[in-house]
């Protein structure tokens, strides 16, 4: 006999509902990133890459042939007022969804050396209140490389006067938007990122299905 207690299946368990989001989210069809047209909404989403550019070769694979099995970046887009408590279910959020994807893939377009035709993004549309812990399961599912080692893609410009702070690794990596170029220099180097990212891929494998 055992005294181990068996705790019972909850399925309103923030981390079954979280995972309920995103299974969801990962049954969505796949949109090149160049061909989004504009939708309403609020919610979750991840952006795929299919490129040649060396040290994602390890991602790409897993993207390529239909596959899309290893986001690059996981994200979320809530509605104006939502981090304040401020939001409402009964209220519209608008293009909020597509309009942060628009935003990276500006982002892309700006910079040297990715190709805005080698990204792909699929996204679901989702009640407020689920929004962050969809994310947080997808980001804990996949820790995609530019959620973790080169932080900074989803980063805004911090606005005149206040490029203070050091430049994100991600535009160490892949620079070109003009916001970046004015924030402080890193002492690391685009090599030295790099060199972590493959070896962070190295370590950390695509994960099967959920």
């Amino acid at each position: 006999m055992t005294d181990d207690k068996v705790i019972p299946f909850n399925p309103l368990d923030k981390r079954h509902l979280g995972e309920s989001v995103g299974q969801a989210m990962l049954r969505q069809p796949v949109v090149p990133m160049a061909k989004l047209s504009r939708f309403r909404g609020a919610g979750i989403y991840a952006i795929y890459y299919t490129g040649n550019f060396e040290a994602y070769q390890g991602i790409a694979a897993c993207n390529r042939d239909d596959r899309f099995a290893a986001p690059i970046y996981v994200g979320k887009a809530v509605p104006k007022g939502a981090r304040k408590g401020s939001g409402s279910l009964d209220t519209s959020p608008g293009a909020v969804l597509f309009s942060r994807l628009a935003q990276h893939g500006k982002s892309i377009q700006e910079v040297k050396n990715l190709d805005i035709n080698d990204f792909y993004c699929r996204y679901l549309i989702v009640d407020d209140i689920w929004i962050p812990l969809g994310e947080s399961l997808l980001i804990a599912k996949f820790n995609p490389l530019w959620n973790s080692v080169l932080d900074g893609f989803g980063n805004h410009d911090p606005g005149k006067g206040r490029h203070a702070g050091l430049r994100p690794r991600w535009d160490v990596v892949h620079p070109g938007r003009a916001w970046a170029g004015r924030c402080q220099a890193r002492e690391e180097t685009a090599e030295k990122i790099l060199r972590e990212a493959v070896n962070f891929l190295a370590s950390n494998p695509p994960p099967g299905d959920w």
